[in-house]
């Protein structure tokens, strides 16, 4: 490679990362001796919806979940809009796993919806008809404002994972993180979600999800994101949600007809 090449590229680089809405170099955690995800690159693309996809114990949670500092990475770094997470986390909304949060905590639906507003209620959190009429608005987009005085521990599976969306929906992000958002969710609600997330990427936001069903990855995102512990390929649904790719990233675990399948071959 030429200098004035070698020149080119790190300036483009460069760019990717101050571009990209979340931009990943390196990043290498560890439960133990053995590494959970290792010197893993991912590069998201603005505007889109992107499914992290891979087999379990793959690390996709993982990798949110160092990309937002959750988990401290051995190596490694996450940028948001070419910024440190730390700088940029009024640009980022995240939907946890439903199974890591405690529904027994008392509070009512809408005051959870509330808490994605808690950088504009300021230190005294007081709540004004205008933050209270936001929320409203949040749940009425999932569905879910018939619910608003209802304790959260008193809803379902699907109904709860709606209303950490409108959460997130109030925080009136840029950059939508969600793990595994469809898990144990009825149908109604995986349309119900879907929808939604279809128009945050229709009015420029970007959605990013660790999703598990390979069957809807060509009808609900726009990119795919493959890893088994490294990057095996990202891109455009199109042209890497491919049998090749799934096989890799799969390691046989999936017969090649039920591949064939589901990349449409």
């Amino acid at each position: 490679m030429t200098l004035e090449l070698a020149a080119s590229d790190g300036m483009t680089r460069r760019q990717d990362l101050a571009q990209s809405p979340l931009a990943v170099r390196g990043m290498t955690v560890s439960y133990g001796q053995k590494p959970a995800i290792f010197s893993v690159d991912m590069t998201v693309s603005a505007g889109a919806m992107t499914a992290i996809v891979g087999p379990n114990g793959a690390g996709k949670s993982t990798l949110l979940k160092a990309a937002l500092g959750i988990l401290k990475p051995l190596a490694g770094q996450a940028l948001v809009f070419g910024q440190p997470v730390d700088k940029a986390r009024d640009r980022i909304a995240y939907v946890p796993q439903r199974a890591s949060v405690d529904w027994d905590f008392p509070t009512r639906v809408i005051d959870v919806v509330l808490m994605g507003l808690y950088r504009k209620l300021g230190l005294l959190g007081r709540v004004r008809p205008a933050h209270r009429a936001t929320a409203m608005d949040c749940l009425r987009r999932v569905g879910m404002e018939d619910f608003a005085t209802r304790q959260i521990g008193q809803l379902s599976g699907g109904q709860q994972q709606r209303v950490f969306l409108a959460r997130a929906l109030a925080q009136g992000a840029d950059l939508y993180l969600l793990d595994e958002p469809f898990a144990g969710v009825d149908a109604a609600t995986e349309k119900a979600i879907i929808s939604v997330l279809k128009e945050l990427r229709d009015a420029g936001r970007t959605v990013v999800a660790v999703h598990h069903d390979l069957s809807t990855v060509p009808e609900y995102f726009d990119d795919v994101f493959l890893i088994n512990t490294r990057r095996i390929a990202e891109g455009p649904v199109a042209e890497i949600f491919t049998p090749e790719n799934l096989q890799a990233t799969y390691s046989g675990r999936i017969a090649e007809a039920q591949i064939a399948r589901i990349a449409g071959a």
